[in-house]
């Protein structure tokens, strides 16, 4: 199989691979010396790794108190450390703690942070955040791996994974890089055809945060066009009997604490991020018993229009575009955008448009996005000198939805006019590497691709 090098597929690349002597050439794409692409990407997700936690130093130095805006190096972690009871030994969601200091994630994050607190000396909130960190490094090299893996002929493409700015900003925020990666590994076994593990890692994915769940509609839908029923159905299985495993003995133990993530998130209103508190600062607001209706409904719709696409385009679409085109659709339409989330695009992007340019446009975006929130809550935090007023955090939330909004443009565009899409270009022969079960299956008609140069 031909293997694609970035230096001669992608412009930006191939731009700044003069500085290293030009395009790379016959001993790298065969892999001939000790830095073969696998090694390559371990070292840049480390590096990258180190960047984003000297990014923390500050806080690190200092405590995770005053300064954590002003210096942008807040995180979740330290402060849930002693809040939820676990520097106390409790144990997430089982233990008798009061609703408010109940753990508000998913039962297999609970594992993971008990897992955390279980190797750290107990109380010392600063080793519990080294070992979050260590821990979450893991969950980034397995989803760069699993991406390099998907794309067996575009396995350089994961370097965008590896080095991508949001991962760095905001890997540490939370544990959102722990789904990221099962679901990585999800896309990676659908892609050698292995659709009830594809669905283990999915329902493992679920159980660790919402947002993998939104990938079984696109997948049946795809399924549905090349009418690949037996290919779903296992995946589906492999989801369901995944997601029990993890949830039904905390359900057992205690269903109240089992349930404080789905009713927390059921009962929150517009917050940070959204483009529901944008609107309410442009004085447009949705009043706050319809904001459930008006967003769920806003995604059914984007739903309804992505399944459409997947119907009418004149190719099959490519698996990645449609994953990418869902779960952009629920961040765009959700009541918050943590800056976290963007890491659980990352990857999705990587894979439906494997572009430097327009990754590193959206990431700008993102960055200024980073940036705006955390002054926007050292303003509110008390410190007016540094802080962000609102209408200017509202333009940066208009800032980063835009950008997603052209991102999911040229995606689009990509699934309508074939010819634009780099992956179905790129010399290798392969309409779509993540196809798995779905390849030679579409019974629609396929309409000739007219090879592009590189976007």
């Amino acid at each position: 199989m031909i293997s694609i090098l970035p230096s001669r597929d992608d412009r930006v690349v191939a731009s700044g691979s003069e500085v290293a002597g030009g395009p790379a050439g016959t001993r790298v794409l065969l892999g001939a010396t000790w830095w073969n692409v696998f090694r390559v990407l371990i070292l840049m997700t480390a590096t990258a790794a180190a960047v984003g936690y000297l990014s923390k130093y500050y806080c690190l130095i200092n405590g995770w108190g005053e300064g954590k805006y002003t210096h942008l190096c807040y995180s979740d972690i330290p402060p849930l450390y002693s809040l939820r009871g676990l520097a106390d030994g409790a144990i997430p969601y089982i233990s008798d703690l009061p609703a408010d200091q109940v753990l508000e994630y998913p039962a297999l994050t609970g594992v993971f942070v008990y897992l955390a607190a279980r190797l750290t000396p107990a109380g010392n909130t600063d080793w519990f955040f080294d070992v979050n960190v260590i821990l979450l490094l893991i969950c980034w090299l397995v989803a760069v791996i699993a991406t390099a893996l998907a794309q067996r002929s575009r396995p350089w493409d994961a370097a965008m994974v590896a080095l991508a700015p949001g991962i760095i900003l905001a890997g540490t925020i939370n544990w959102d890089l722990l789904p990221v990666a099962l679901v990585a590994v999800s896309i990676a076994l659908w892609a050698h055809n292995r659709p009830t593990w594809a669905g283990v890692f999915l329902g493992l994915g679920i159980a660790a945060k919402f947002y993998p769940l939104l990938l079984l509609g696109p997948m049946f839908l795809l399924c549905w066009r090349a009418r690949a029923w037996g290919a779903f159905g296992r995946y589906l299985g492999g989801a369901i009997v995944a997601w029990l495993a993890v949830n039904v003995p905390f359900m057992l133990a205690s269903f109240d604490g089992w349930s404080r993530f789905y009713t927390f998130s059921r009962e929150r209103g517009e917050d940070f991020g959204s483009i529901w508190l944008a609107l309410t600062t442009a004085g447009r607001q949705v009043p706050a018993d319809q904001l459930n209706t008006v967003a769920t409904g806003l995604l059914l719709l984007a739903s309804v229009g992505i399944a459409l696409l997947v119907w009418r385009a004149p190719q099959a679409p490519r698996v990645a575009q449609v994953l990418f085109l869902v779960v952009a659709a629920f961040l765009l339409t959700n009541k918050v955008y943590s800056p976290q989330y963007v890491i659980w695009l990352i990857p999705l992007a990587v894979l439906a448009r494997p572009r430097w340019r327009d990754l590193l446009i959206w990431q700008a975006a993102e960055a200024v996005y980073f940036v705006a929130v955390w002054l926007y809550l050292a303003g509110l935090d008390g410190d007016d000198a540094k802080g962000l007023s609102r209408e200017a955090y509202a333009v940066a939330i208009v800032i980063h939805l835009a950008a997603t909004v052209w991102f999911s443009g040229m995606v689009v565009r990509d699934i309508l006019r074939p010819a634009h899409d780099p992956v179905r270009n790129d010399g290798a022969g392969v309409e779509d590497p993540l196809a798995g079960p779905l390849a030679a299956m579409d019974s629609r008609p396929v309409a000739t691709t007219v090879v592009a140069p590189p976007q």
